[in-house]
């Protein structure tokens, strides 16, 4: 029983450095304080599991009992308990009051935790008008509540209580005042502690600082931030939620005093580790290296170069220098405390090139590194492009040489040449004087053309250089657009002139019988037109030229009429003559039936000695489609009436030679599939067919005013008053 005993004094001791997690206790109903009589749960938990194993309870800081993870009590005191796998819980007080009024506390309560204050009276009096007080001051809007908040608590020592009035068997009122109550108050988190990797680091070596602390396994979800601090300086970058600060190098100037701070990020908790003395040690220089980036050593000229100097070992001050072979300064000299130190060198040039080295001294004497060779390549400067043709207008069929040269870079350089971005060659130069493409020259070549160069340093694109190659123009196309099929006078002839080849402007001239009418420039495609009010002069034969400034080309000649008589005074003069047209078609009719007559006493089987057909009374005409037909004049005698036929309109000139004769008609019958299934015989025996002939004569006065008017004048008024017409169909004609 002793040594059982034994163990449990020692084993809380043991469990508390740490090594296992630490109980917790709570309570139900969660209040500090209750009323005597009233029983109270405690729980024994691990993190947020209750325990399962035997639990170890204590009273007041002795073991009082060994049971489940639960008990009830009675009795005030200050409860804790642990388990085989944990340590000690914090203490928990909890208080069993004979008072009529008490002030509750929740619990549990952590540093910067919100905690409920419930003023409460015993069940057979009725706490009214409540009041709250903090170390003898009132709260502010405390007044007859129920419950009041109080934020952001801490580990002091206040006192809180509370007043209110009571009534005894509803008769008697009386005020009453609560103990003071201390809020038990429990920590979040452990104060921190510095741990340091080394207390006597040499100096130039790296050192690592820990701040350990320990947060409530009940507030898993709290965090901590840290901040490390060297005789009231802030090291690194300040406060992170890393509890370790890597510090690259220690150096005798870093030695001092050194502690952290742990706070949460709500920065409402804040504690301080203690401090730790901390004394660097001096090393000698050693190992001196001397690096050059671009690495290598190979660099482009323009480029920047760095020298870097870095020592192995070494603390305290140090003194690094550049020097260059064949040359008896120092490129640079720089004084400070680190393992290494850079010489930037900006935009090397060719005369940069050689061998380098540095030396590094912290008061021991100076050590060199080895030798470094630095080379430096030009890179090729922005290409000119030139071109070299024939002429200064290119044209189609020329051969035109590209030319592309930098006039610096280190060769050898691949020039490549583009048009329209589209890659035409290239050509190699292991010397100066550029490389060139040669082109032949088509309409397609137009454009605008570029070349690059490049040496493997970067290539470089010259500036575009435009190229219009010039295509003379084709043979132009002339074309005449009238109103109507005939062209009459006062109709508006266009002339329209085309080139279907040819680079613009294009100029176009357009011509009657080699006389200039006129020209039109033409500055995109569909050529240029020319218009032309017709008179009885334009008759002829008309062309056009087009020209470019690369050599004109001219038209075919097209050939062109114009009709004497404008298209009104043609429907005037058809007017006119219709009236003399119908009183002379007897006339006509007569004349037409003397020459048929004629006619037929030429031909096998023709007219008789009487005139009349050979033919029975019943037959008709043969219908032709392809030249005028012979009609017919004696008077139909057959039963069945001759379908209509379409008359094949025919020309004349109008007043020939002589004077007498104003106008002049003939005209044929054209016959129809009708008319040859009435006559059988008749596509056999009249295979000639019959032209009908008309005249009307002038008439002059009979007074000598008449006579002696002059022919040549009425010659001129004939030719003015009337034109060519077709015959017009008339009903007596069938």
């Amino acid at each position: 029983m002793l040594l059982w005993l034994l163990l449990l004094i020692l084993t809380p001791r043991r469990e508390q450095s740490g090594v296992a997690p630490k109980a917790v206790l709570l309570l139900d109903p969660p209040w500090s304080t209750a009323f005597k009589g009233e029983k109270v749960t405690l729980t024994c938990r691990i993190s947020h599991s209750p325990a399962r194993r035997d639990t170890f309870w204590y009273r007041d800081e002795k073991f009082w009992r060994t049971q489940h993870n639960a008990i009830q009590i009675r009795e005030s005191g200050n409860y804790q308990c642990r388990t085989r796998g944990s340590s000690l819980s914090d203490a928990v007080h909890v208080e069993f009051s004979h008072d009529s009024l008490i002030l509750q506390a929740s619990h549990p309560v952590f540093e910067g935790d919100n905690v409920t204050l419930r003023c409460q009276g015993k069940e057979n009096e009725k706490a009214r008008e409540k009041v709250y007080y903090k170390d003898g001051k009132q709260l502010p809007n405390s007044y007859n509540l129920d419950f009041i908040t109080v934020n952001s608590v801490s580990r002091d020592n206040s006192k809180y209580h509370c007043t209110a009035t009571c009534t005894i068997l509803s008769i008697v009122s009386i005020k009453r005042n609560s103990k003071p109550l201390n809020i038990q108050v429990q920590e979040l988190f452990l104060h921190p502690v510095l741990r340091v990797s080394s207390s006597t680091p040499i100096e130039g070596s790296p050192m690592t600082l820990i701040c350990e602390t320990q947060l409530s396994p009940q507030r898993p979800e709290v965090q901590l931030q840290f901040s490390f601090f060297r005789d009231s300086q802030t090291l690194g970058s300040g406060w992170s939620t890393s509890p370790e600060l890597q510090i690259p190098a220690m150096w005798t100037e870093d030695s001092g005093s050194y502690w952290c701070e742990t706070e949460t990020v709500t920065h409402n908790i804040n504690k301080r580790s203690l401090t730790s003395q901390i004394r660097v040690q001096r090393v000698p220089v050693s190992n001196v290296n001397l690096e050059i980036q671009p690495t290598g050593g190979q660099l482009i000229e323009g480029e920047n170069m760095v020298l870097i100097c870095s020592i192995a070992q070494g603390s305290g001050t140090v003194t690094f220098s550049w020097h260059k072979e064949g040359r008896v300064r120092s490129l640079g000299r720089k004084t400070q405390r680190s393992l290494l130190a850079e010489l930037h060198v900006l935009m090397v040039k060719e005369s940069d090139a050689g061998r380098y080295y540095c030396a590094a001294d912290n008061v021991h004497g100076p050590i060199l590194s080895r030798w470094i060779q630095v080379t430096v390549r030009i890179p090729v400067s922005h290409p000119i492009l030139t071109f070299r043709a024939p002429r200064v207008q290119a044209l189609v069929g020329d051969l035109l040489e590209l030319h592309c040269e930098s006039l610096r870079g280190s060769p050898p350089i691949l020039y490549r040449f583009y048009h329209e971005d589209v890659t035409l060659g290239n050509s190699s130069a292991t010397s100066g004087g550029g490389a060139s493409f040669n082109l032949s020259l088509t309409a397609e070549h137009s454009g605008n053309y570029s070349c690059d160069a490049d040496n493997g340093l970067g290539a470089q694109h010259s500036h575009g250089v435009s190229l219009r190659v010039t295509v003379p123009v084709s043979r132009p196309i002339l074309t005449l657009r009238a109103p109507g099929a005939q062209a009459v006078v006062g109709d508006v002839l266009e002339l329209h002139c085309e080139s279907l080849r040819g680079s613009f402007p294009i100029l176009y001239w357009f011509y009657h019988e080699d006389d200039t009418l006129g020209k039109s420039s033409a500055h995109s495609g569909g050529g240029a037109s020319f218009n032309l009010s017709l008179t009885t002069e334009h008759s002829g034969n008309y062309s056009c030229e087009a020209d470019n400034g690369l050599g004109a080309q001219r038209s075919e000649v097209v050939t062109f009429s114009v009709t004497g008589t404008s298209r009104n005074r043609t429907g005037l003069t058809t007017a006119g003559v219709t009236g003399l047209v119908l009183s002379i078609l007897s006339l006509a009719a007569a004349a037409a039936a003397l020459l048929h007559y004629a006619r037929a006493q030429r031909k096998p089987g023709g007219l008789s000695a009487t005139g009349t057909s050979s033919h029975s009374p019943s037959e008709c005409q043969e219908p032709s489609s392809s030249r005028p037909s012979r009609i017919d004049l004696q008077e139909p005698t057959h039963s069945k009436p001759l379908a209509p036929v379409e008359l094949e309109p025919m020309y004349s000139n109008v007043n020939p030679e002589d004077s007498n004769l104003i106008y002049s008609h003939i005209w044929s019958i054209q016959h129809t599939k009708e008319n040859s299934a009435n006559c059988p015989t008749m596509h056999q025996e009249h295979k000639e067919l019959t032209v009908l002939y008309s005249e009307l004569k002038k008439k002059y006065p009979d007074d000598s005013a008449g006579e002696a008017r002059s022919r040549s004048r009425a010659h001129e008024d004939d030719e003015e008053n009337y034109e060519n017409m077709p015959r017009v169909l008339l009903a007596s004609d069938h």
